[in-house]
């Protein structure tokens, strides 16, 4: 098969859905399938085909064929007219690279979604993964304030809300990682359940651990636990109540260190809320690299703050890796961690109890420990890649034969 992995956001980048497409690719590649990337570059100035280094930049197109956008209505609410007229663009150069060619188009959110439908051809099939619930971040970004006008708030959801339903349902097929999701597809944007395939997404796990072995210059401190975070430094992964339970925690103990890796939008403003709690010389900033396993291997709690969540990277990294984890209970983070046994679910938000949970994890060695052993036994059962990518090899199947029976 020649396939498509398409995403709306900016590639590369750090994070989960990058890391998912590479791996799926790769797997793909393996068993004889062509497969190429598809996604906004850099600060959206251009879409690109990445691996055939063929892009479109808005700047570059001549006025007649910036005319071929959708004619959307002109917006008052900033926020829709900033995704529309992204969507526009997506969908107008994803037309002039060139889509013609490939037998299955694998979207990886509902944006990407909406506009590859859009386009594709009639022997194209469109399979749809959804990382997440795009409606509900940007309603909690954007919509959620009290001093904010109610109609324009309502009319600002409703928009996102039709959306989350059109790119749940413009695919042949829609996959999610769990429950959770499922769930809030159904019940909350009446998605009909047989549109949905529920399955997780597999890991690479043997390059995974190969990479462990790649040092860099970071060595772990031999007086002091390290206590690390993988992910995007913005408002949903919660990053600020850690620092403000560990701000807590050197009240009693100063046994640790903490790492926090990744870059975003929120960085600066982190640094400086630690600097203001005192954390300096304990709470680490390194920005965004590319040796997380050799830093999990020195670490030895992984902490997850997030506010709203999926199926999170840094979680099964962490797993995979033997470490203990403490993530907040949201989303489907409690459908991959059993409390008590594989990890520590905490509240989200609930810096009091962040900095307990913490605090009883420093004190108590051996249940640290197993709470690592635990994890990583049934994480390299649970993400096994292979069955992972046979599942959606399945979803692809199905997909073209609804498209040659129609």
């Amino acid at each position: 098969m020649k396939i498509l992995l398409a995403t709306f956001w900016v590639t590369p980048h750090v994070g989960g859905v990058w890391n998912y497409m590479q791996q799926l690719k790769e797997k793909l590649v393996t068993l004889g399938h062509e497969v190429d990337f598809l996604s906004y570059g850099e600060n959206h100035e251009y879409v690109h085909i990445i691996n055939e280094n063929r892009r479109i930049d808005r700047d570059s197109l001549p006025p007649e064929v910036l005319n071929e956008q959708q004619d959307s209505p002109l917006h008052s609410d900033p926020v829709i007219a900033y995704y529309a007229s992204k969507c526009d663009f997506f969908q107008l150069a994803a037309n002039h690279l060139g889509l013609e060619k490939y037998d299955v188009i694998h979207t990886q959110d509902i944006f990407s979604t909406v506009c590859m439908n859009r386009i594709r051809s009639e022997k194209t099939a469109l399979v749809a993964t959804l990382h997440g619930c795009v409606a509900h971040e940007l309603k909690s970004a954007h919509y959620s304030s009290n001093t904010l006008n109610k109609s324009y708030a309502k009319h600002g959801c409703d928009y996102f809300n039709r959306l989350e339903y059109e790119g749940a349902t413009s695919a042949d097929f829609t996959i999610v990682a769990n429950e959770w999701m499922r769930n809030i597809l159904t019940d909350e944007f009446q998605v009909p359940k047989e549109q949905l395939s529920v399955f997780h997404y597999g890991y690479d796990i043997e390059s995974f651990m190969k990479r462990v072995d790649e040092k860099t210059d970071i060595q772990r401190p031999t007086d002091k636990k390290v206590i690390i975070y993988t992910g995007r430094l913005n408002e949903f992964k919660g990053v600020h109540h850690l620092l403000g339970a560990l701000s807590e925690l050197k009240r009693t103990r100063d046994d640790w260190v903490c790492w926090i890796v990744g870059d975003g939008p929120k960085e600066m403003e982190l640094k400086n809320k630690s600097k203001a709690e005192g954390l300096e010389s304990d709470v680490i900033f390194m920005g965004r690299r590319d040796d997380v396993p050799y830093l999990l291997s020195l670490s030895d709690i992984l902490v997850l703050p997030t506010l709203m969540e999926n199926q999170p990277l840094s979680v099964i990294e962490a797993q995979i890796s033997g470490k203990a984890v403490i993530a907040s209970d949201v989303g489907g983070v409690p459908e991959i961690i059993e409390h008590g046994i594989t990890g520590v679910l905490s509240p989200a938000g609930d810096e009091q109890m962040l900095t307990a949970h913490i605090n009883y994890l420093l004190e108590n060695e051996s249940y640290l420990k197993n709470l690592g052993l635990n994890a990583q036994k049934w994480g390299i059962d649970h993400w096994s890649p292979d069955k992972a990518v046979q599942k959606v090899l399945n979803v692809y199947e199905n997909a073209l034969c609804k498209k040659r029976n129609k």
